[in-house]
């Protein structure tokens, strides 16, 4: 099994990717943090299947962490990432250090705004801003012609979108279903933070936001929806709710009835902090 190619540094990047657009090779990008799982596999997959060449990013971004979260525990494992890229056939593995991507000086923040509002914005103000900030640069040192991203942060997706088209960057986004479990759980780098009691409570989640999304489409009042939905949670053993709503698929509105629509959640389970979304009918 061969690892891909493996660079660190923005020229070597750039310079690997102009060798394959002199051969008129199509280049995928799949931005992550590492920790990867199926989830992240399930997405070079598909990049492969959309172009000839896919570069991986592996950086723990640490602009879209507050100073309260889990940026120094999150977890690493390189060695082990680069393992399953090789086996995935991903052809090249972007490593940089924070230097790299935030050199001495580095003043420029980007904020989109529209589908960002609310949801996630609420309890980390400053994500989307760090997201949006280092997806640019990505996608302006690899210059990708397509970049898949998973549905399971939907909202993210959003933005990523939001940010191409506002910008003129010339990425189609592909959005990605989410992977699971055989309970159900979305793949997730911090279900390792989960022991085994927390994992059987986690895995109720989505079952629970699936039952929300079959009452709204059978005409149940939104808020009324949320609220039974957040009530499920508590009661299966989530610790605390931070928001159960209804969004229009495209914008993240508030959801109306006659508009496809998703329902996303976050919630606590012990100090872990889980997200997941589920779609909802139109009438």
């Amino acid at each position: 099994m061969s690892q891909p190619v493996i660079v660190d540094s923005v020229a070597a990047l750039r310079a690997q990717v102009q060798d394959w657009r002199r051969d008129g090779l199509r280049v995928a990008m799949v931005p992550t943090m590492g920790a990867l799982h199926d989830g992240h596999i399930s997405l070079v997959k598909i990049a492969l299947e959309r172009a000839e060449r896919c570069v991986v990013s592996i950086f723990v971004n640490p602009t879209q962490f507050a100073p309260s979260e889990d940026l120094d525990k999150y977890p690493r494992q390189l060695a082990r990432d680069l393992d399953r890229l090789g086996m995935a056939k991903a052809d090249l593995a972007f490593t940089p250090m924070v230097g790299e991507m935030y050199p001495s000086g580095f003043a420029t923040k980007i904020s989109v705004g529209g589908p960002s509002a609310g949801l996630e914005s609420d309890f980390r103000p400053t994500f989307f801003d760090g997201v949006a900030t280092v997806v640019a640069k990505l996608f302006l040192q690899a210059t990708p012609d397509c970049a898949v991203f998973g549905e399971k942060d939907y909202q993210q997706l959003c933005v990523v979108r939001q940010l191409c088209r506002d910008l003129d960057l010339p990425v189609e986004i592909i959005g990605a279903p989410t992977i699971r479990d055989a309970h159900g759980l979305a793949m997730s780098s911090r279900n390792a933070y989960l022991d085994e009691a927390e994992l059987k409570i986690a895995r109720q989640f989505n079952m629970i936001l699936r039952n929300a999304a079959v009452a709204l489409a059978a005409g149940a009042d939104r808020s009324d929806a949320s609220e039974e939905a957040s009530r499920a949670l508590i009661a299966a053993g989530f610790r605390e709710v931070d928001y159960v709503e209804a969004r229009e698929s495209l914008t993240l509105a508030p959801w109306r009835r006659d508009r496809e629509g998703r329902l996303l959640a976050a919630a606590w389970l012990g100090k872990t902090r889980l997200i997941d979304n589920v779609e909802v009918s139109s009438a």
